[in-house]
């Protein structure tokens, strides 16, 4: 009897086929229990969940307004440090680096996104919030016409007003979150920009491109969906963050575009701190909280693919 060439390629296909359809019944399973749970608080807010700052299930006047503003700004602050850091980084040790030294940065930077999200929170709090107030009173000093870089409470011109307006901000937070992220992100950038094709780095110096000419017109367009992708990851990530902005931010319920001083905290961090005394209707709005959250990270994630996606087919049609 012949074995069946075939079989492996059948096997294979049904166990990826399973593995795929089981991550789509837990997403489902999931989001449904949230939306189970969270009917209550659909019921009673409506789509008032959504504009609504303050927060008293009890009163019956709750919503995500506030939070959910906090939850954005803190994640665009991540990723606008984030991206530069961990683009350069990745190029660093991907065409830099010697070998030996690349190894040694590799694992470097795998071992900071394996620690814990206390310890990053616990460095923002005690040592990054001293050292950042200086350059969040420079930036208002000379960007407080911007409505972002504005302080309430601090004249800009005033150099000595007082340091409490800077401090427990969703910039000191996105600081701390952006480097909880970035080496996340540097890890998939770089495996995509070691993966450019040789033939063409060597077609790029044969041509008389200087080093950065090569990474500039191989490298980086090669690497684009992988950056998208390796960012859209990041960002998930900022957005579910709980621990570090729990620490640094304290909850105040109303929305707050003002990213230097002291600002609204994240959806995730309202979950962690009311869970343990919510009541049924609390319990329930904390769901929908929950609930929204999953949503909006669904939502950015479906993006990030299609972009990904796009990314990919152009530089198909390019070659």
């Amino acid at each position: 009897m012949y074995a069946d060439p075939g079989l492996p390629d059948r096997v294979f296909r049904a166990v990826a086929r399973g593995g795929g359809g089981a991550v789509l019944a837990v997403m489902l399973l999931v989001g449904g229990f949230l939306l189970y749970r969270a009917w209550l608080a659909f019921d009673r807010a409506g789509w008032s969940f959504l504009t609504t700052a303050a927060w008293e299930p009890d009163a019956g006047h709750f919503g995500i307004a506030a939070v959910l503003t906090g939850t954005v700004l803190i994640a665009c602050v991540a990723v606008c440090v984030a991206v530069p850091l961990a683009t350069g980084a990745a190029l660093y040790i991907s065409e830099y680096a010697s070998p030996r030294l690349r190894q040694t940065l590799i694992s470097v930077v795998d071992l900071m996104a394996a620690v814990p999200s206390v310890v990053y929170g616990l460095w923002g709090l005690f040592l990054l919030e001293g050292k950042v107030i200086p350059t969040a009173r420079w930036i208002s000093t000379y960007l407080g016409w911007i409505p972002l870089f504005k302080v309430d409470g601090a004249d800009p011109g005033d150099p000595l007003a007082p340091e409490t307006v800077y401090t427990s901000s969703t910039f000191i937070a996105g600081l701390v979150v952006g480097m909880m992220i970035a080496p996340i992100m540097c890890s998939i950038m770089r495996e995509v920009f070691s993966q450019a094709p040789a033939g063409e780095r060597e077609g790029a110096y044969a041509l008389g491109a200087t080093r950065w000419g090569m990474i500039r017109s191989v490298v980086l367009p090669f690497g684009k969906g992988g950056m998208i992708g390796g960012t859209m990851l990041g960002l998930g990530r900022a957005l579910g963050e709980t621990i570090a902005v729990y620490m640094i931010i304290s909850q105040v319920f109303a929305v707050q575009w003002h990213i230097l001083q002291s600002g609204t905290s994240s959806v995730s961090s309202l979950i962690a701190l009311r869970y343990g005394e919510a009541t049924e209707v609390g319990m329930s709005a904390l769901m929908a909280a929950g609930f929204s959250l999953f949503v909006m990270t669904l939502i950015v994630n479906f993006a990030a693919s299609s972009i990904v996606a796009r990314s990919r087919s152009g530089a198909a049609s390019e070659a």
